[in-house]
């Protein structure tokens, strides 16, 4: 049956899921990040030290870390719209519960725990892992788009933090945070998000039915080498765990900059506005970087763009321990905006590629765990030497440093010999590949 003119001009309901993930990721990740800007103002009004502040926001990127497996099976088993919806409701009511912060037993239970959980049920796995079944072809561009919500909530999000503890205090702030994730985050999930293109009738990147011969083809490609029937399987793999070491250090590397980006710039003499735009425009850069990335992906090797992207980012830290501030401050943003997100959606596409969909859900969640025990143990470790030497960059050095074994590991992975991107390829007599 052919299809009619207005099939054909009718937008596939995935890019619409690709818009709502994006604005799902945009206020619940904005939000979170924003905490950058609340770290001096409520240090100074509870009288805490750097590394105790530090250690409710490690505490609370190692449980979002633990929970990231719980929320990818889960997300396996019941659909992501479940998983997310909770995750808002979640996420928006602890945020609002952080204006009434006593003390930091209080900031680290609150934030440390019940928002870290809403986040990983809101976040940029549970919404990547749900939009993978949706593409095939433009899978790495539609996860890289919805990846881009990350920086755009880090644009948005941040200078209307910082913008509310400089009109009003950090509790208000973070009230009026807390609103915008339940008023605006959970009509547009309830409505809009769907699970599945099968429960719409749909085939993913909004293919119409295939014929006999595409349905041989397919069945042929099927199965990967590595495509996993159980979830434990990729455990035994090399290529999934140099994925997720490399991701050790993807976390590292971002999350000290979450949490102290704005203290360091503070630190060097910039004023908490000023300090703000700089980490938005670092955030607009990474909406370009991601996107740019993504694209290039269906050109060339993800595990390339992967090692281009770690190395970037090292030469963003050399930059920023090197250059005195303000042009280090404002060069370092520059550079790590276009490297600072790119590998979420390569990392994604690169395991579902190799592994296949079935797991997807919980391997990713794995994944993100060894991201956010990262992401914690490098803001704790900031938090503690910036006390004891009175600088950042000794923690700022360390963590730079990590970025040359991920690049080296990155680009070892052997992609050509285990992706489905490449299995059509390989099984071609005339076609011969290196890994």
């Amino acid at each position: 049956m052919q299809p009619t003119e207005t099939t054909k001009k009718t937008i596939y309901y995935g890019w619409i899921l690709v818009a709502v993930c994006f604005f799902i990721v945009l206020i619940s990740a904005g939000a979170r990040n924003s905490f950058g800007a609340f770290f001096n103002p409520m240090k100074d009004d509870l009288g805490w030290s750097f590394g105790l502040t530090s250690l409710a926001i490690s505490i609370g990127m190692l449980v979002g870390g633990i929970f990231g497996p719980i929320g990818g099976y889960l997300l396996d088993k019941l659909g992501g719209r479940t998983v997310i919806l909770w995750g808002i409701v979640i996420m928006g009511v602890s945020t609002i519960l952080l204006s009434l912060t006593p003390n930091i037993l209080y900031l680290i239970f609150m934030f440390g725990i019940v928002t870290a959980i809403g986040t990983t049920g809101a976040g940029t796995s549970t919404t990547i892992a749900l939009l993978a079944r949706w593409f095939r072809r433009r899978r790495t561009l539609a996860l890289g788009l919805v990846t881009a919500g990350l920086s755009a909530g880090g644009l948005v999000m941040v200078p209307v933090a910082a913008y509310l503890i400089q009109a009003t205090d950090w509790r208000v702030a973070w009230v009026v945070l807390g609103v915008i994730i339940l008023g605006l985050g959970f009509p547009v999930t309830f409505l809009l998000l769907r699970n599945d293109p099968k429960e719409m009738g749909l085939r993913p990147d909004g293919d119409q039915e295939p014929t006999q011969e595409d349905m041989i083809s397919q069945a042929a490609a099927a199965r990967t080498p590595l495509e996993a029937e159980y979830w434990t399987e990729p455990l035994r793999s090399l290529p999934y765990w140099q994925i997720t070491a490399a991701y050790f250090v993807c976390g590292a590397t971002t999350g000290i900059m979450s949490a102290h980006f704005i203290p360091y710039a503070e630190d060097k003499g910039m004023a908490l506005t000023t300090a703000a735009l700089a980490c938005g425009t670092m955030s607009f850069l990474n909406i370009v970087g991601v996107v740019i990335i993504s694209a290039l992906a269906n050109r060339f090797p993800r595990k390339n763009l992967l090692g281009v992207v770690y190395a970037l980012r090292g030469v963003g830290y050399a930059v920023l321990i090197v250059v005195p501030a303000p042009c280090g401050i404002w060069a370092f943003a520059g550079i790590m905006g276009f490297s600072w997100i790119a590998t979420l959606p390569l990392n994604t596409s690169l395991t579902a590629d190799i592994y296949g969909l079935k797991y997807l859900g919980t391997l990713s969640g794995i994944t993100f765990l060894f991201h956010q025990v990262g992401s914690a143990s490098a803001i704790l470790t900031a938090g503690i030497l910036r006390d004891v030497t009175g600088s950042y960059d000794l923690p700022f050095a360390i963590a730079g440093s990590l970025l040359l074994p991920a690049t080296l590991v990155s680009f070892s992975i052997k992609e050509r010999q285990y992706s489905a991107k490449y299995q059509e390829a390989l099984a071609s007599p005339s076609t011969s590949s290196t890994s």
